[in-house]
């Protein structure tokens, strides 16, 4: 992934997550994340019984947005991304608790549990530099999207 990339998620600390009901209709939450750069996944708590967590426990397919926690409305920039809601033996889910505390102490004392999306792709834009700059990783090969730099 790119270290722009990672650098970005890594200093916010919000995303908008969006799953779909049964009907296919989308529903969006914002939670707080960790990043786990090691295998890009985003760890957030939720209740269990939320609605997005029912949801997302039925259809695991989620995208969602990442955009800086103090906005420059002259700088666009942000990230879109695509993942999968994974359950709790994967190989990605080992220490997301740790990381999530270790970032955000507070949600010690609220019940809720952890879960984690596996990141499948991504598509930043930071017109910081040039107005309009795509930088897009997949972990799919061959994937590109319209006007966009593939980086590895």
């Amino acid at each position: 992934m790119n270290k722009n990339i990672i650098q970005f998620i890594q200093l916010q600390t919000c995303a908008t997550i969006c799953c779909v009901d049964s009907d296919k209709y989308p529903y969006c939450f914002c939670c707080y994340y960790v990043f786990n750069k090691e295998n890009y996944s985003l760890s957030f708590k939720s209740a269990e019984d939320s609605f997005h967590s029912i949801l997302l426990a039925k259809n695991p397919v989620v995208s969602g947005t990442i955009i800086p926690d103090k906005l420059n409305k002259l700088i666009v920039k942000g990230i879109q991304f695509t993942g999968e809601f994974i359950i709790e033996n994967e190989p990605a889910v080992k220490n997301a608790a740790k990381k999530y505390y270790f970032k955000f102490p507070a949600a010690l004392g609220i019940k809720g549990t952890i879960y984690t999306i596996q990141i499948n792709s991504i598509k930043m834009t930071d017109s910081s530099s040039i107005f309009g700059k795509k930088i897009v990783w997949s972990r799919m090969e061959n994937t590109v999207l319209p006007n966009a730099e593939l980086i590895e």
